[in-house]
């Protein structure tokens, strides 16, 4: 009776086992005592402790795998990350293609927000999930019912690791660790659900770290599916100005600029001052580079009447000003709105800076080919 109810205690731990399971144990012995100790022992706490003492007491039993499943699942309940990993390294050491030890290893790796960590689990545990996935169905039916649950579940494991990166790299605050988190989703998955949801994300990390060119990478990308960030179709629309390439698409993202912005809701927590300086700084710099298009392409009018928009929108940021009113000047000057022209000159001219001294020797022309100038 007493091995029976051994039996079926066993039995019981073995489905939350699931891997590792105890085929035999020796009653009469210490260790299979010590086994039946841990069985017998309602509070986790106290198994827990018995279970630490079995591995300490017989690393190399054939039961080890049982146990250090156990402590693996006990050590992350009770939020120790260091044991759980290192009881899974060991587990991986006797079975390397055990898939959820590996998945476990990465939930440690999370729970102690290890961004390097958590870069290697998710690669370790996605590897193994895509080897289970990857092996051909069986022809019996029950082998095949089997093979079907095993790689769903592989499956399920897989997109976990994306996410794992996914919101690793959203709550980093160090934009280095954010790309070197975010590029690996990228690279393993382009179709994976998390990769346009980081693409907002890695544009801001990429321009925080310096790398514009990998920011306009990505923008140019995500525009051509999406055109739901300001910031990139301005950086995309600005490049296309300076490059003097693909006007037309570059009239159309500031357009959908102004778009968005007249229609963006104000994200909650910001004030409402930041949000209003917000919106006509970013409304402002898409008409300034609407208008500038229009200007290279000899389009004045057109110009004019985006730079008048734009001009109160850019008045707190003076080097913008004073380019909008330089370029005023011109259009208004190749319009033949002399008087206007020199206004705009004049007021550039007010403000330090590059556009400074041009603008006053515009004016000193200006008055030297028209007279009655004010």
């Amino acid at each position: 009776m007493r091995k029976l109810a051994l039996l079926i205690a066993l039995a019981a731990l073995a489905a939350f086992g699931q891997r590792h399971k105890i085929e035999n144990i020796d009653i009469e012995k210490p260790d299979g005592k010590l086994l039946q100790q841990i069985m017998g022992e309602d509070d986790p706490a106290k198994q827990s402790g018995l279970l630490e003492q079995f591995a300490a007491e017989y690393p190399k039993h054939e039961a080890m795998g049982w146990v250090l499943e156990q402590l693996q699942k006990d050590y992350l309940k009770t939020d120790q990350p260091d044991k759980a990993l290192a009881a899974g390294e060991k587990l991986l050491a006797m079975d390397p293609e055990d898939t959820e030890t590996a998945l476990q290893n990465l939930k440690a790796a999370e729970a102690k927000k290890d961004s390097a960590l958590i870069l290697k689990w998710s690669a370790a545990a996605s590897a193994l999930a895509r080897k289970v996935a990857a092996t051909p169905q069986p022809k019996e039916a029950e082998e095949a019912a089997a093979w079907k649950t095993e790689v769903d579940y592989a499956k399920q494991v897989d997109t976990y690791t994306e996410y794992a990166l996914f919101r690793a790299g959203l709550e980093s605050h160090d934009p280095k660790t954010t790309i070197g988190l975010l590029e690996p989703l990228e690279e393993r998955n382009p179709k994976s659900e998390y990769v346009p949801r980081a693409a907002d994300v890695l544009f801001v990390a990429y321009r925080q770290a310096g790398f514009n060119d990998k920011a306009l990478a990505l923008a140019e990308r995500t525009v051509a599916a999406q055109q739901t960030n300001e910031d990139m179709l301005l950086m995309v629309a600005d490049d296309y100005l300076q490059k003097k390439k693909e006007p037309e698409k570059a009239h159309a993202y500031a357009a959908k600029v102004i778009e968005l912005m007249a229609q963006k809701p104000k994200p909650e927590g910001v004030a409402d001052a930041d949000w209003t300086a917000r919106k006509n700084m970013v409304t402002g710099v898409a008409r300034f580079v609407d208008a500038k298009l229009y200007y290279e392409g000899a389009q004045f009018a057109r110009a004019d009447q985006e730079l008048r928009a734009a001009l109160p929108m850019v008045e707190s940021n003076a080097a913008m000003k004073a380019e909008t009113l330089f370029y005023l000047g011109f259009a208004n000057y190749k319009m033949e709105k002399i008087q206007e022209a020199v206004n705009f000159y004049r007021a550039c001219a007010a403000i330090p800076g590059p556009f400074q001294a041009t603008a006053n020797k515009n004016i000193a022309g200006i008055k030297r080919e028209y007279t009655g100038i004010k």
